[in-house]
């Protein structure tokens, strides 16, 4: 029972140093998925702002036309003052006149802030686009060594799932569907070492005829406490 229980101590390292590194392989691939996401939520930043940029200029053709139409309501009132005869008419031209030239001045203004923004906003774009090109390429690097760290943890889990499949063959199958059962119930420790008296798993202290049958070695033996596989290194003792 003693080689058997060393085995499974062999196989519990093994099972421990692959949780670890499937912990590393996902805590890297984490770390890939929050950089596509960084680059994807600079893009749309940058195609949000293009999208306003857009909207502006639009806002600011229709300005532009309502322009266009206002100097040829003003060319024709002109037109018409010319060919008045009567007094009453010519003041009322004058008036459309003067209220088409106060919106024509107001059109103006408006074309000028818009034409101020989407400056603004062009070289707001033009910013962003830097830093989103910036972004990408050092994104891919980082990507790249992200990616080599992806591949070396699989070649080292491969390496292991050998060695764990060659020391699960050396253990009676019995004897590993229990540890199997403990690990899981146990956060990953179904076998630990009994020292000075005591469960190294749980730390409370083992009866002492228990503790005989770990020096025998003869029998499976369980902690009465937290039900750990236990084993004895008499070297140790």
């Amino acid at each position: 029972m003693r080689k058997n229980l060393f085995m499974l101590e062999e196989l519990q390292e093994l099972d421990l140093k692959i949780d670890g590194r499937q912990g590393g392989w996902q805590t890297l691939l984490d770390q890939m998925v929050e950089l596509d996401q960084q680059v994807e939520e600079t893009r749309l930043a940058v195609d949000a702002k293009r999208g306003e940029l857009a909207l502006l200029e639009e806002e600011k053709e229709g300005l532009e036309a309502n322009l266009v139409t206002e100097d040829e309501n003003i060319a024709r009132s002109e037109v018409r003052q010319k060919e008045i005869k009567t007094q009453k008419e010519y003041q009322a031209v004058v008036k459309e006149i003067t209220a088409a030239r106060k919106l024509k001045a107001e059109l103006e203004e408006q074309i000028l802030q818009k034409s101020a923004q989407a400056e603004e906003l062009t070289a707001d774009i033009a910013a962003r686009e830097a830093d989103l090109a910036s972004l990408e390429e050092n994104m891919a690097s980082r990507k790249a060594e992200i990616q080599e760290g992806l591949d070396r943890i699989d070649r080292e889990l491969a390496a292991d799932a050998a060695a764990k499949e060659t020391t699960v063959k050396a253990i009676p199958a019995s004897l590993v569907k229990r540890y199997l059962a403990l690990r899981e119930r146990r956060q990953g420790i179904a076998i630990v070492e009994a020292r000075a008296g005591n469960c190294s798993g749980c730390n409370m202290n083992l009866p002492p005829q228990l503790y005989n049958s770990l020096f025998r070695g003869d029998d499976l033996v369980l902690c009465p406490h937290c039900q750990r596989m236990l084993f004895l290194r008499q070297d140790a003792q």
